[in-house]
């Protein structure tokens, strides 16, 4: 297992060891059901808000330990999905509603006599007599032969919705109602009738509006004891339709609000996260050039034993480069180095101290090679055996580097 990995258990070892309680997290669970089938026992303890500390040798598990705590979680169990709404406290009688086949109406198209309105009027007659009797059955059929006879009528449907509500039959009462209401929009009796039929239904805001719309057209005693009955009903209904309406609208500011402040939250992290890793990597750099030689060139490149790190050998590069006439062939252009680097014959005692390191590090063209490995694997191919120079003396990239770095040196001395 990788030593990098083993370090972090042990570590999440002891913090569980420090606070059992770290157990108690959910996303946990599958390592405690582990435990506890061994045969351990969980310590129970208050559960603490603790953080995680992972303890990494590379830097960018570090950094991805610290951007997971800096990631925002969404609050779960913040408010209950649904608001329930309490029962309301009302006062009067309701009738089950009645499911009855619809009651035969009159067809419009039929054209009205005079004798079949005379008819229709001694039908009406008839069925007012049966209601003075309680003949409620009776009076439907009367005023039914009513309606057939004048079907313009809107008084008759209201008077036989006016039945059908002694019947208690309010959906009945209210199709009546309604037809009275399509053939004349201010039948006070057709409003009337509706409301109390919408009343025993418990329909109390509906009944309220029809009731309080009969009285301004007709106004009669019967309207105005059944409105106090009616109208606390719907007063009730109405705040209680107010308070949760409010508390629906709160409920979503709350939850917009809480949206607003993850994304801001999720986009700091991320800001945050960037500025890191840039930060990272820009400081990543152990001493020296960038991607280059390990362990650096501390105060250029020291007078003796070499350059520290990977320039191989104490005493510099023995013979210097090849052959006392310059490189075979030499570096395209620059007709062979006699004698190798400045100081003909080798390096005895290292590179010269003098070297102004400035100049390589102010080399844009030369830092940016750093940073290609196949660059840097050359010149380190170079330092180990300078007899190899002869093998990158053909390539486009590696050649004009390490001629212009030959240059950097010569022109030290």
């Amino acid at each position: 297992m990788d030593a990098a990995k083993l370090n972090q258990l042990k570590h999440f070892v002891e913090q569980c060891k420090n606070n059992p309680s770290l157990l108690k997290d959910p996303s946990l669970s599958f390592f405690k059901d582990y435990l506890e089938s061994l045969g351990g026992k969980i310590p129970c303890e208050s559960p603490r808000n603790t953080k995680f500390e992972v303890e990494s040798d590379d830097d960018d598990e570090g950094l991805d330990a610290e951007e997971e705590e800096s990631e925002p979680v969404e609050e779960k169990g913040y408010e209950s999905d649904e608001i329930v709404e309490s029962d309301i406290e009302l006062d009067g009688d309701v009738v089950e509603a009645d499911n009855d086949p619809p009651q035969k109406m009159g067809d419009s198209s039929v054209e009205v006599t005079e004798e079949s309105r005379d008819a229709s009027q001694s039908a009406k007659g008839q069925a007012m007599e049966a209601i003075s009797e309680g003949k409620f059955e009776e009076a439907i059929e009367h005023l039914t032969q009513a309606i057939s006879l004048n079907p313009t009528s809107a008084i008759m449907y209201a008077t036989r919705a006016s039945v059908y509500i002694k019947m208690k039959k309010p959906n009945e009462a209210i199709r009546d109602a309604n037809a009275a209401l399509e053939i004349n929009p201010d039948s006070a009796k057709g409003y009337k009738s509706r409301g109390i039929a919408r009343s025993m239904l418990g329909q109390w805001g509906e009944a309220a509006k029809d009731l309080h719309l009969a009285s301004t057209i007709d106004y009669d005693e019967e309207i105005s004891a059944v409105l106090k009955k009616v109208e606390p009903n719907a007063h009730k209904i109405e705040e209680h339709r107010r308070k949760y309406d409010r508390l629906r609208k709160e409920k979503e500011d709350r939850k917009n609000e809480r949206e607003r402040q993850r994304r801001r939250a999720a986009a700091q992290a991320a800001y945050e996260k960037a500025k890191k890793k840039e930060h990272s990597s820009s400081t990543r750099r152990p001493g020296g050039m960038p991607g280059g030689f390990p362990g650096g060139m501390p105060g250029g490149f020291p007078g003796a034993g070499g350059m520290p790190g990977d320039f191989p050998g104490a005493g510099g590069m023995p013979g210097g480069f090849p052959g006392a006439g310059g490189m075979p062939g030499g570096f395209p252009g620059a007709g062979g180095m006699p004698g190798g680097f400045p100081g003909a014959g080798g390096m005895p005692g290292g590179m010269p101290g003098g070297i102004d390191m400035s100049k390589i590090l102010n080399d844009p063209e030369l830092m940016a090679a750093f940073k290609d490995p196949e660059v840097m694997a050359a010149l380190q191919d170079v330092m180990k055996n300078p007899a190899n120079i002869a093998k990158h003396q053909a390539n486009p990239k590696v050649a004009p580097i390490i001629t212009k770095m030959m240059g950097k040196f010569g022109g030290s001395q």
